[in-house]
C-alpha cells in the first residue's frame, strides 16, 4: 500500500475565498451568516444563509465560458486552481494518464435547473432551453471540467452521498492512490445551493434555523438552544498524491491522509441513528485504517450541523468510540461557515489539515449552553481557538439517507 500525502489545498467559503483567509476567519471565530442577497426572501421562513462574498471567477475562467458553467462548477474550478498552484504542479512534466479528479456535490447545478424551468413555466409552453442547460446542471460536470481544463485522463467521477459526498470523494481518492491506481488526484467538492427551492425545501423539512433576528449566532452546534442548521455554499479542493510522486517532483507536503471509514446508518430517510450507530462504525473503520487508537486523535472536526437530533447522536457516537474526557478536542466549524451540504467535507478536511499543520484547534462559536449530558465529558473548544499539538485529526460527515464518512489526517513526518 502506498503512502498518500497532501500537497495542495484550495477553498472558496463564506468566510474567505482563499485558504489563508478561510483559516484566519476560522481561528478568529468569524461568522459567515448574513441576509440572503441571491433572491427575495420576503415570503420565506428563513431569510439568511452563509453566502460566498466577492467571488470573481475571471482569473481562472474565461469570460466567454462563465455563462456555460453553473456557479457550483465555477467554485470548483477556482478552488482547484488554488490547490494546483499551492501544490506547484506542472502537468506537462507529469503522466496525465495517472492524474485524476474525484469531485463531489449534493445539488449540482440546482440554480441553473430552477432558472430554466421557471422560464419555461412562465412562458407560452415553447421549450426555449439553453444549449448549456444539461451540462450546466448535471452533478458530474465539475469533475469533467477540471479534467478538461488541465488535460487529465486518469480516474474521473463524482460522488453523490448528500452531505458526506466530498468526504467520500476524498476517501475514494485516498484509496485509489494507496492501491497504486493513480499518482495524483484532485478531490473535494462544491455546492451553490442558496436558492429558493433549497431554502424552501429545508424549511418544509424543519431542518433549518429560523433565527432571523440573530442570524450571526444562529448556527450553535451542541447548544441546548439550537434550532437547525444554516445553509452555506462554496468549494474545497485537496490534492492527494503518492509519497513517491511528491518526492520525485520535490513537492511541498503539508500533511498526510492515513485513514477513511465509510458506513451507513441504515435507519431513516433524513434523520441520524439516535445512538449514532453508523457514526460509530465510520469512525472505528477510519481509525482501524489509520492503524491508530482513539487516544492518539488530537482533534475531531464534528459534523455537528446544529440540529437538535443530529448533534446529540454524534456526541453519543463520539463517547462510544473515544470515551469520556478523551485526548481529542472537538469543534464544529459549521458554526462559522454554515452547512455546505455536499462540499462541507472538503472545507472541513482543509480545517483538519490546517489544524495538523499549524497546531491550532479552531473553535465552535455561538454555543454557550452545551447539552448537559455531555458538557463535562469533552473539550468543546468554545469561542476561542486553542493551541495544541495536533498529530492526528478526524473529520466526520453524515448525509441524508444515512451516509457516513470519516477521514483521518496526520502531521507529515518524512
Amino acid at each position: 500500500m502506498k503512502r498518500v500525502v497532501i500537497t495542495g489545498i484550495g477553498a472558496i467559503t463564506p468566510i474567505g475565498n482563499k485558504v489563508k483567509d478561510y483559516w484566519q476567519s476560522l481561528i478568529n471565530g468569524v461568522s459567515g451568516a448574513a441576509p440572503i442577497t441571491k433572491f427575495d426572501t420576503e415570503k420565506f421562513k428563513t431569510k439568511f444563509a452563509c453566502e460566498v462574498k466577492g467571488f470573481d471567477p475571471l482569473p481562472v475562467i474565461e469570460k466567454a465560458d462563465i455563462r456555460k458553467y453553473d456557479l457550483f462548477s465555477q467554485y470548483a474550478l477556482v478552488a482547484a486552481d488554488e490547490a494546483i498552484m499551492h501544490a506547484e504542479i506542472d502537468f506537462e512534466q507529469l503522466n496525465k494518464d495517472r492524474i485524476g479528479v474525484i469531485w463531489a456535490s449534493g445539488d449540482g447545478g440546482v440554480s441553473t435547473f430552477e432558472q430554466q424551468v421557471t422560464e419555461y413555466v412562465l412562458g407560452d409552453g415553447t421549450p426555449r432551453f439553453s444549449p448549456f442547460f444539461i451540462p450546466k446542471r448535471i452533478i458530474n460536470i465539475a469533475s469533467g471540467l477540471i479534467s478538461i481544463k488541465y488535460g487529465l485522463r486518469g480516474i474521473n467521477y463524482t460522488t453523490a452521498s448528500a452531505c458526506s459526498a466530498s468526504n467520500t470523494a476524498i476517501i475514494d481518492a485516498f484509496n485509489y492512490i494507496k492501491w497504486g491506481k493513480a499518482d495524483i488526484i484532485i478531490t473535494g467538492g462544491s455546492e451553490a445551493s442558496i436558492t429558493p427551492s433549497s431554502i424552501g425545501g429545508f424549511n418544509a423539512s424543519r431542518a433549518m434555523s429560523l433565527n432571523n433576528d440573530h442570524y450571526a449566532q444562529a448556527s450553535r452546534p451542541f447548544d441546548i438552544a439550537r434550532d437547525g442548521f444554516v445553509l452555506g455554499e462554496g468549494a474545497g479542493a485537496v490534492i492527494l498524491e503518492s509519497y513517491e510522486s511528491a518526492l520525485k517532483r520535490n513537492a511541498p507536503i503539508i500533511a498526510e491522509i492515513v485513514g477513511g471509514g465509510l458506513a451507513a446508518d441504515a435507519y431513516h430517510l433524513t434523520g441520524t441513528h439516535p445512538e449514532g450507530a453508523g457514526a460509530v462504525l465510520g469512525m472505528k473503520l477510519a481509525l482501524e485504517d489509520a492503524q491508530i487508537s482513539p487516544a492518539e486523535v488530537d482533534y475531531i472536526n464534528a459534523h455537528a450541523t446544529s440540529t437538535p437530533t443530529g448533534d446529540l447522536s454524534e456526541l453519543k457516537a463520539i463517547e462510544q468510540v473515544f470515551g469520556i474526557q478523551p485526548n481529542a478536542s472537538i469543534s464544529a466549524t459549521k458554526s462559522m461557515t454554515g452547512h455546505l451540504l455536499g462540499a462541507t467535507g472538503a472545507i472541513e478536511a482543509i480545517a483538519c489539515i490546517m489544524a495538523v499543520q499549524e497546531d491550532i484547534i479552531p473553535p465552535t462559536i455561538n454555543s454557550t449552553q452545551i447539552e448537559p449530558d455531555f458538557a463535562g465529558k469533552f473539550d468543546f473548544t468554545l469561542n476561542k481557538a486553542k493551541r495544541k499539538t495536533v498529530n492526528y485529526a478526524i473529520s466526520n460527515t453524515f448525509g441524508f439517507g444515512g451516509h457516513i464518512a470519516s477521514s483521518v489526517f496526520k502531521k507529515f513526518i518524512p
